[in-house]
């Protein structure tokens, strides 16, 4: 087959190509990133059916997250070995396949598994759509661009929520994984038409021990973490996957700086400017992965909350992403990328540091209002960042530092959910401890008892079964009362690490020269 260069579809095409390319990658990418949060808001009607505990069930997020990460380093190597045209078009086909073994899952394992295909597939096609609307845009309107491939980013986890709730509460979570399946059709028609098919003149070698000792140091890292909590933190697994984790990922640096074909380009970090970059990349999607994944379980296991209902909660937010998005990728070609992410970082964590005053009986419209808060900041984040960070390499690292800027981000998301999820059981468990503790051990809980009983006294119940249903009653006060702390104590978690976040943003500054 002939091949097909940017410069002659430019060519053909003329000044619409740029966004010709852009509606054909993102409407591929928004297919397969809505994925990566849809399935938060079928969690608790999955963990029922399955049997699945929450250690068990944020899985379904972590291994997507975690699978898309590891992939999003071997985008590079699929490009130039197959061409961007088929690269893209082997992702649809494996999200595909992917979504049909999910549909049909019959237990827990196959549907992890199918999240872990959908993610590696995300995860090869996310850098190849950002570096290609990167080569299309010139200089002066790559901010733009970045907006644009922001809004398909962020806006598609957003509304994913959505849409999945409805079609949940019509149907069932087996029609979650139909959804994209028209976009992946339609992605992969417009990417045969519109995509080039340039591939590198001898094809490159696969680091495949780069990516085996990554993957066996992400799994083991996310599978001790989230057995933390349930085996205990010194347990033998925890301690070995913690070891196991640390050497893999060490090999794995080692291995890069002596490959001549790394996965990772670790030359991209010999910029302090892109290194600050990177760390609010970790950070950024350690909080917005995290608080996405919270948001929905809150609403549904603490407020009772339809899948619908929790997935309205997130549209009107994702509503005004998407209007931020263009907006702030505009800017971000007019000031200094530090400044926007500056003022977005700071609107995120004050979103979550209002979030960590929820309780049981917070309206829909104050908890979607700190939704969006956070919402706005993310606009003002994404463009710039993206923007921003690739900005300071060399036009040679570009390819690379679009790759590892996005697999820094997805690392944090894969992190951030598993960290969030075992912070909250492990609040939830030490503020139930407690206050069962007050329960049995003060003359308050005494006192309250005796008062719950007499009531239910006077109802009608026989003594016994006043007492029996007094202590239920007051333990499933308690268990609400703890989980709605333990969802308090993990959006303020959320809302440290974004202030935090404030000092990288602020070593993104270009250095003023030195007047001479």
């Amino acid at each position: 087959m002939a091949q097909v260069t940017t410069e002659e579809l430019i060519a053909r095409y003329g000044e619409p190509y740029k966004w010709l390319v852009t509606l054909t990658v993102l409407v591929g990418l928004v297919a397969m990133i809505a994925s990566s949060t849809m399935i938060n808001v079928a969690m608790p009607d999955i963990m029922g059916e399955f049997g699945m505990g929450q250690d068990q069930a944020q899985w379904l997020s972590t291994a997507f997250t975690a699978a898309m990460t590891v992939a999003m380093l071997a985008a590079t190597w699929a490009v130039k070995s197959f061409g961007t045209r088929r690269t893209y078009n082997i992702a649809l086909i494996a999200f595909v396949l992917g979504s049909i073994v999910g549909a049909f899952s019959s237990n827990d394992v196959t549907l992890i598994i199918a999240r872990t295909i959908q993610g590696a597939a995300a995860g090869l096609a996310q850098p190849l759509g950002m570096v290609v609307m990167f080569q299309v845009f010139p200089p002066n309107k790559r901010g733009t661009a970045m907006g644009l491939y922001g809004m398909g980013v962020i806006l598609a986890p957003a509304l994913g929520p959505t849409v999945g709730g409805m079609l949940i509460d019509s149907y069932s979570w087996h029609y979650v994984f139909f959804l994209g399946l028209p976009f992946c059709v339609v992605g992969f028609l417009m990417g045969s038409a519109f995509l080039p098919t340039t591939t590198a003149d001898k094809r490159p070698d696969f680091d495949w021990l780069g990516i085996i000792l990554l993957s066996i140091g992400i799994a083991t890292f996310l599978a001790g973490m989230s057995n933390g909590q349930r085996m205990g933190w010194d347990s033998l697994f925890v301690r070995g996957a913690g070891i196991v984790s640390a050497v893999a990922l060490l090999a794995f640096v080692v291995q890069e700086r002596r490959t001549p074909h790394p996965l990772l380009n670790l030359a991209v970090y010999r910029n302090p400017r892109f290194v600050a970059a990177s760390l609010v990349a970790l950070i950024l999607g350690i909080g917005l992965f995290g608080s996405t994944y919270l948001v929905p379980l809150f609403v549904q296991t603490v407020q009772g909350y339809t899948p619908t209902d929790s997935g309205l909660l997130l549209m009107p937010a994702g509503i005004v992403l998407g209007i931020i998005f263009p907006v702030a990728g505009r800017l971000s070609d007019r000031f200094p990328a530090y400044a926007l992410i500056f003022i977005g970082m700071t609107l995120f964590a004050i979103s979550n540091y209002l979030m960590s005053f929820v309780d049981m009986d917070i309206a829909f419209w104050t908890l979607a209002g700190y939704v969006i808060l956070g919402r706005i900041g993310m606009g003002f984040i994404m463009p710039s960042l993206n923007n921003g960070s690739l900005r300071v390499l060399d036009p040679r690292l570009i390819s690379d530092g679009a790759g590892a800027i996005n697999f820094i981000r997805q690392l944090g998301g894969a992190v951030g959910v598993n960290l969030l999820s075992v912070y909250l059981e492990r609040q939830t468990t030490t503020y139930a401890a407690a206050f069962n503790s007050m329960q049995s051990g003060t003359p308050t809980g005494v006192e309250t008892l005796r008062h719950i009983t007499a009531a239910l006294d006077q109802a009608g119940l026989t003594e016994a079964a006043a007492a029996n249903e007094a202590h239920r009653f007051l333990s499933n006060m308690i268990s609400a009362q703890a989980s709605v702390m333990g969802y308090r104590e993990s959006f303020l978690f959320a809302a440290v690490l974004s202030f935090i976040t404030l000092v990288p943003v602020w070593f993104m500054r270009a250095k003023k020269r030195s007047k001479k």
